[in-house]
């Protein structure tokens, strides 16, 4: 039995299940290993770096779907997704990524298709789809939180949750389903363990003529990669970014901050109990390491714990 990097499934034959091919395109009937080996794809990531609209600490190329021949194509201008090599240094941010967007997408959290994908050296390289492209030409209007607040990529860390907040209020068409939006991805960027959603990782777009929070993107398990849980979040929450407790989170920042009904809170938190087994099973069934794995699921249960969100594991 083989296990497919789309979708995790085990099937007989091949390198991607039906399923998985499908989940890209309902057209797409085989996909070829990338044409290059992790070493080639960073390579080829610095050399294109100044043409691409996303920046940040991983390597990324931009790439286009060729349905007809059945492969990802990198390039320039005009692409459809993203690709994340394996970095040099950091241990399996593909894999690491691509299970946290999943368990993200299992609570209700929008996110783009994704998945890992082959390179010719056998290694894993992610990919999302772009969500700010439509069909062949048109460009879907995102601005990131740190172009609303004023702020450049040198300075976003430099603000805090009450002012993305205030930014919320002040930009969106409907303030109040944003913010809770926000408060279930806070919760759960916190109990996943990343450490890095500064104001470039949140974003708003403009869909059917409303200014609404984007799908969800660079969802990462950082602290069992980079420092551990020395910081637990990016911007500060009540003038802190480590020792959060359940009080930070349900009260201040939900009902006092966000001004969220007791019954929409606890609606988040009901979806995040109901989660918690297959999040587990997921991260057992992920393409990670043992031992990233039991370093995933290790700090997922003491930050479950922290929020009294289940009593036992």
């Amino acid at each position: 039995m083989n296990r497919c990097p789309i979708t995790y499934e085990n099937f007989e034959e091949g390198i991607y299940s039906p399923k998985g091919l499908k989940r890209l395109s309902p057209a797409l009937k085989k996909l070829a290993l990338l044409d290059y080996t992790a070493e080639e794809l960073r390579a080829e990531a610095m050399q294109r770096a100044s043409k691409m609209s996303i920046q940040g600490i991983q390597p990324k190329l931009s790439a286009v779907l060729n349905i007809k021949d059945g492969r990802f194509e990198v390039v320039d201008k005009g692409g459809k997704y993203i690709l994340k090599p394996p970095h040099p240094i950091f241990p399996e941010l593909p894999q690491n990524e691509d299970l946290t967007m999943r368990l993200a997408g299992f609570i209700g959290i929008e996110v783009p298709v994704h998945g890992l994908v082959y390179g010719k050296d056998g290694l894993l390289t992610y990919f999302i789809k772009r969500f700010d492209r439509k069909g062949q030409k048109d460009k879907i209007a995102v601005e990131d939180f740190a172009q609303l607040a004023g702020l450049s990529r040198d300075t976003k860390y430099n603000y805090s949750m009450e002012k993305l907040v205030k930014l919320i209020d002040e930009t969106c068409t409907f303030p109040a389903i944003e913010k809770s939006r926000l408060f279930k991805r806070v919760l759960f960027n916190y109990l996943v363990g990343n450490e890095d959603m500064h104001l470039k990782n949140y974003s708003v777009i403009i869909r059917n003529g409303k200014v609404e929070l984007s799908p969800a993107y660079d969802f990462l398990n950082s602290s069992i990669v980079l420092k551990g849980d020395i910081e637990e979040i990016a911007l500060t929450l009540k003038g802190k970014k480590s020792n959060l407790n359940r009080s930070d989170f349900i009260y201040y920042l939900g009902t006092e901050r966000c001004g969220l009904t007791d019954k929409v809170i606890e609606k988040s938190l009901s979806s995040v109990q109901q989660a918690i087994p297959t999040w587990f099973k997921l991260i057992d069934n992920s393409f990670l390491t043992d031992v990233m794995k039991e370093k995933y699921s290790d700090l997922l249960k003491r930050r479950i714990q922290i929020l009294g969100l289940l009593s036992s594991l």
